[in-house]
């Protein structure tokens, strides 16, 4: 599948890139050698095969949530440059 120069410019004005002349023509050839590879893929027998998200088996790894000893909160707050009623005191940046 060829990939024109007018694709080209196209696809990157989209992404907001600049090329030269040169780089247009090379992209061209390099992105149609990447399409005709993908459409090689079409030619394989995937009928009995399972779609799949991963290649591996994958599983969750989060831990249970445990509730653990903290640090106190007026030590948290000791080096903050403003507190209120035992928070975090930020500029307001939303009128």
């Amino acid at each position: 599948m060829a990939i024109s120069k007018s694709e080209v410019e196209y696809i990157a004005k989209l992404a907001r890139l600049k090329f030269t002349e040169e780089e247009i023509e090379a992209m061209a050839q390099e992105l149609s050698k990447i399409l005709d590879y993908v459409n090689k893929l079409n030619e394989l027998d995937t009928e009995n095969v399972e779609p799949t998200a991963h290649i591996v088996p994958i599983h969750n790894v989060f831990r249970e949530d445990e509730v653990k000893p903290s640090m106190p909160r007026e030590k948290v707050l000791m080096n903050a440059p403003f507190t209120e009623q035992g928070c975090f005191k930020v500029p307001k940046i939303i009128e």
